[in-house]
């Protein structure tokens, strides 16, 4: 086994750990990450090799770097005594290759002229390759911790690592967080979900080339996007049209997979209540993503009528010679809808879809003052396996990722939302959770 050190980004620590056990369990790859802290960018693995290294890292999002570690230090002396004892047989493998020195800084950085010492302070490396500073065989890079105290920052670094790069990550190499930044999409709306976290959604849920990945609250398609980067098959569904049909010019959910370069990914959208699903029984979905509607921004609702009986005596209704709801133009009636009920029918669909090992992502709104691991829904073919928090004050939304279960699985199904008649997410948002509605 050899040492490693992963960059972090100083970005949704809380989801950082997450992410890179799912990327380990996607490569089959064991790597103990009981050392992270949230609080600090640098994380130090053991791994079998630098193949391993890749395959683990390469696609985060919530990482910028692996290094091969040569050495650590709480000073340069230090440092160098590190270097020389644990990597001395490792110099002469890229005497000849052409080479540049970098620096990653947490919490303070070098100035040029103390960069440049340093770099010279490293010269028992004895490298007789070319310094190529655009593109070079290696990259050796010396990344710095400092520690502030107060508004003061330290002159000098608390820990040192020396390190040869082993491999960048999505967000650094292909500049993925940028690239699918929401200010530069050509279609978004108002419910467009974070392009970072989408991306991070699809890594949890192990979206992967040619699987077939369904967002049935599709809105602008946020999910669908990220899942086609990845290689996957998208398709999706809303009961809104007007969200999948665009703004009125060419903007629309596939204009986003042509500008983007996906277009080859992009299976459909169709117009259609969740509720009455109209994908075939065998239609194969490796996974669920999705964004539910939490009804903030407008009430909950599916298809039927409030007063069943008043709509039974008005499909007697004729228009123009013909029965109004066979009508092209007919717009069905809409009836409110809990969310609870919309968790309920959402984990059965996933229970009875998806293949053995199929994911289910979505994120489910809380409200902080009232939660409890109860209000988790379960099914009895679903194991849950990501819990995870982005606090916003007062309420929460979670991102609860599930796994399908063979029939061996002895879960429950449980929906603590209804069991503590938890209602009215939307209206205790609006006042600003001060009453409990219940």
């Amino acid at each position: 086994m050899k040492e490693y050190l992963i960059l972090l980004a100083q970005v949704y620590p809380e989801f950082r750990l997450a992410e890179l056990e799912a990327l380990a369990d996607l490569h089959g790859i064991d790597v103990d990450l009981s050392q992270h802290d949230p609080t600090r960018p640098f994380l130090k693995v053991q791994l079998e090799n630098d193949c391993d290294a890749c395959s683990f890292i390469s696609r985060a999002v919530l990482s910028k770097a692996i290094y091969e570690v040569w050495g650590e230090g709480e000073s340069y002396d230090t440092l160098h005594q590190s270097v020389k004892h644990n990597s001395g047989d490792r110099f002469d493998l890229y005497k000849k290759s052409t080479f540049r020195f970098d620096f990653e800084g947490y919490k303070g950085r070098q100035n040029s002229k103390a960069k440049r010492a340093i770099i010279e302070s490293f010269g028992y490396l004895n490298f007789e390759g070319a310094v190529d500073l655009k593109n070079p065989e290696e990259c050796f890079t010396i990344l710095e911790e400092y520690e502030v105290f107060g508004m003061e920052k330290a002159d000098k670094p608390k820990y040192i690592w020396f390190g040869r790069l082993v491999s960048l990550t999505e967000r650094t190499e292909k500049n993925v967080v940028e690239t699918y930044d929401l200010k530069k999409r050509g279609y978004i709306g108002t419910t467009s979900f974070d392009a970072e976290l989408s991306l991070v959604t699809c890594n949890l849920a192990h979206v992967t080339s040619g699987h077939t990945v369904y967002d049935p609250f599709t809105g602008t398609g946020s999910f669908m996007v990220t899942a086609a980067h990845f290689g996957a098959l998208a398709i999706g569904s809303d009961i809104d049209v007007r969200m999948l049909s665009g703004n009125g010019s060419e903007q629309n959910v596939k204009s986003n997979f042509k500008d983007y370069g996906t277009y080859a990914n992009f299976i459909d959208v169709l117009t259609m209540d969740f509720t009455h699903n109209a994908l075939r029984k065998g239609f194969g979905i490796d996974t669920i993503i999705c964004d539910p509607p939490y009804g903030v921004r407008e009430g909950l609702r599916v298809l039927g009528a409030k007063n069943e009986e008043k709509a039974a005596g008005r499909e007697k209704n004729v228009v123009d010679g013909e029965i109004a709801h066979l009508r092209r133009d007919f717009v069905p009636p809409k009836k409110p809808y809990e969310l609870s009920d919309m968790l309920d029918d959402l984990l059965s669909f996933a229970g009875d879809r998806l293949p053995v090992g199929g994911k289910l992502a979505f994120w489910m709104p809380t409200a902080n003052d009232d939660f409890s691991e109860t209000i988790i829904p379960q099914h009895e073919r679903l194991k849950l396996q990501f819990n995870l928090e982005q606090e916003f004050h007062k309420w929460s939304r979670r991102l609860l990722v599930y796994v399908k279960m063979d029939e061996s699985y002895a879960g429950e199904t449980r929906n603590g939302l209804k069991e503590l008649n938890i209602k009215n997410f939307r209206e205790r948002y609006f006042k600003g959770f001060s009453e409990r509605s219940r």
